[in-house]
């Protein structure tokens, strides 16, 4: 089979590899539709994400949907769960496997994600898609359920003004499930025009530029009380838009932190966040999402289709990174089976 391999920074090789062989409670996997996601540009042009950098070659990429190939499930078409909990420490036990110390993920470390053209998985985390799902759709079920529990974080209050700082992929979809869980007037800033008309499809009433979004704003989208956004999520991975989102919540109110910074720090004025007596909440990953993600999507109340804007084959997973990091659409895709 054919797998492109991370070996330093920029440096994406297509290889020949022997496919994986499973083992006990595994499905072999045809992957068909991997999406790139900006963890995976920490990767690609940090050689690293956090604390954890690139020492042996490593294959990226953990937005995944395939076909199991063989087994009792043979033909079904899934999307894969990327992360791996050890499932017997006390942090699984209490139902955070996300934030399980030992857990395994898909394109990070040593365990090889899904840019490649087959990978071996546990079965329990191979989600079934329905048919009214494309493959595509199943690769997007990932960053869907990161945007699910980054909500699920913000504890939106019914009617409730909220700003999203950040309309990336994940970023829009927060905005779309904002709007379901009953926000009121939702705000999205992003530095992007493209982005900014982006965020106004998926449901946001206002899409300014930072340079816009001055604390007036925020004090009118609140109405008569004038005092801000109820929360405020920060999905765009700098300090700058930490700083935004913290101007833009009232005194008493709620910050969702779901962007990775470059530099593994995050910086913010301490009496800002002080003086407001701010609650701030921190995303790692998503926490068993996929059920309800799958049902979102199939029930078409997320549109899924619309953030993918570009695709390309496994042998041009290359200019697929260069795409990406260049920020000129949503989402990249790479699907293995094309030509």
């Amino acid at each position: 089979m054919r797998a492109a391999r991370l070996h330093k920074v920029g440096d994406i090789r297509l290889n020949d590899e022997p496919p994986p062989l499973p083992g006990p409670g595994e499905s072999l996997v045809r992957v068909t539709a991997v999406g790139l996601c900006g963890s995976d540009l920490h990767w690609y042009v940090e050689g690293g994400i956090g604390d954890a950098v690139l020492d042996t070659p490593l294959v990226v990429g953990h937005e995944i949907a395939g076909v199991i190939e063989g087994g009792p499930r043979d033909g079904t078409r899934v999307a894969v769960d990327p992360a791996i909990p050890c499932a017997r420490c006390p942090v699984c036990a209490t139902g955070h496997g996300n934030l399980c110390p030992d857990v395994r993920f898909a394109g990070h470390g040593t365990l090889d994600g899904g840019l490649r053209e087959r990978m071996a998985w546990p079965d329990d985390l191979l989600h079934p898609l329905p048919a009214a799902l494309s493959d595509a759709d199943g690769a997007m079920l990932e960053p869907l359920g990161v945007a699910i529990h980054t909500v699920d974080l913000g504890h939106i209050p019914l009617g409730a003004p909220v700003a999203v700082a950040g309309c990336g992929p994940i970023g829009l979809l927060v905005i779309r499930l904002a709007r379901l869980a009953g926000a009121g007037v939702v705000v999205a800033v992003d530095p992007l025009p493209h982005r900014r008309a982006a965020a106004l499809r998926y449901g946001a009433d206002l899409a300014l530029s930072p340079e816009t979004a001055e604390p007036g704003v925020w004090r009118e989208v609140d109405g008569p009380a004038g005092l801000g956004v109820r929360v405020a999520f920060e999905v765009a991975g700098d300090d700058d838009a930490v700083r935004l989102a913290m101007t833009a919540v009232r005194p008493g109110g709620r910050v969702v932190l779901a962007g990775i910074p470059d530099e593994d720090r995050t910086c913010f004025p301490a009496s800002l966040a002080r003086r407001k007596g701010l609650t701030i909440a921190l995303v790692r990953r998503m926490n068993l999402t996929y059920p309800r993600a799958i049902r979102l999507a199939a029930d078409g109340l997320v549109d899924l289709s619309a953030l993918v804007t570009e695709r390309f084959p496994l042998t041009s997973t290359a200019e697929a990174f260069t795409a990406a990091v260049s920020r000129r659409g949503l989402k990249v895709l790479v699907e293995p089976g094309r030509h």
